[in-house]
């Protein structure tokens, strides 16, 4: 069975269709990792489609945010102001279908689902040290985690931890990584709707345990399509620029 796997959408529904397209007929079920809203000009599109896709998803801190399950105390003024937009964007059904989701862990389809570290959904992963607990933690051999909005991630085997930078060329569409027992992986499928590795490319990974590889994959969008609905939404104007460098 091939995972198709999704992490930070972030309201950016040209990237989520590209994505769907250079995956068309390459996957058997889906899963995401959270932060479907937040940022991008297309809250109600995107939950919309990955409601259709019956996509297994857990929640992440912006769905939190604007389905009011969490204080916006600590959000930058930037973030704060996309996730008010966001609220007054969508319907009653779209806010509780957010309200509902799970939190990680959640194992399911042989592999664990987070959006932050594994102890903590609201945490970064950056570092090493960051991974460890999760590597050792996870019920799993594969963990896949978001947040970062950086494809790639760690491994860890004989207290062997192993940063894996694991991104497809500007040339490529995807890169594979081939899954070795008895290590144990921490993999971070890339953003879709909001890329933060320098690629402005929509990231997402495609997981095969079955023949034991994780593909990254990167899929091309009109990202000034999505920039001029943005500015005609009166979103901040960083969040408009940092899609097009990707950071």
């Amino acid at each position: 069975m091939r995972i198709l796997v999704l992490s930070d959408l972030h309201a950016n529904a040209t990237a989520f269709a590209a994505a769907l397209d250079s995956a068309e007929g390459r996957w058997d079920v889906s899963v995401c990792l959270g932060d479907v809203v937040g940022y991008g000009p297309d809250p109600h599109d995107v939950v919309a489609m990955l409601r259709k896709l019956g996509t297994q998803t857990i929640r992440g801190n912006h769905d939190k945010a604007v389905a009011g399950l969490m204080d916006t105390t600590d959000f930058n003024p930037v973030a704060k102001a996309a996730v008010d937009w966001t609220r007054s964007q969508l319907n009653a059904e779209d806010l509780a279908w957010l309200s509902a989701l799970p939190h990680g862990p959640l194992a399911t389809d042989g592999i664990v689902l987070v959006h932050g570290a594994f102890q903590d959904e609201d945490e970064y992963v950056f570092t090493p040290a960051q991974a460890l607990d999760g590597l050792l933690d996870s019920s799993a051999e594969v963990t896949f985690f978001g947040h970062t909005h950086h494809q790639g991630g760690f491994s860890y085997q004989d207290s062997n931890l192993e940063v894996l930078q694991i991104r497809p060329r500007t040339s490529e569409s995807f890169s594979a990584l081939r899954i070795e027992e008895p290590r144990r992986y921490l993999l971070n499928p890339g953003s879709i709707g909001q890329p933060r590795d320098g690629d402005p490319r929509a990231g997402f990974a495609i997981a095969d345990l079955e023949h034991q590889t994780v593909e990254f994959w990167r899929a091309p969008y009109d990202i000034s399509a999505v920039q001029g609905r943005m500015r005609a939404a009166s979103l901040p104007e960083p969040l408009v620029q940092r899609l097009i460098v990707g950071r």
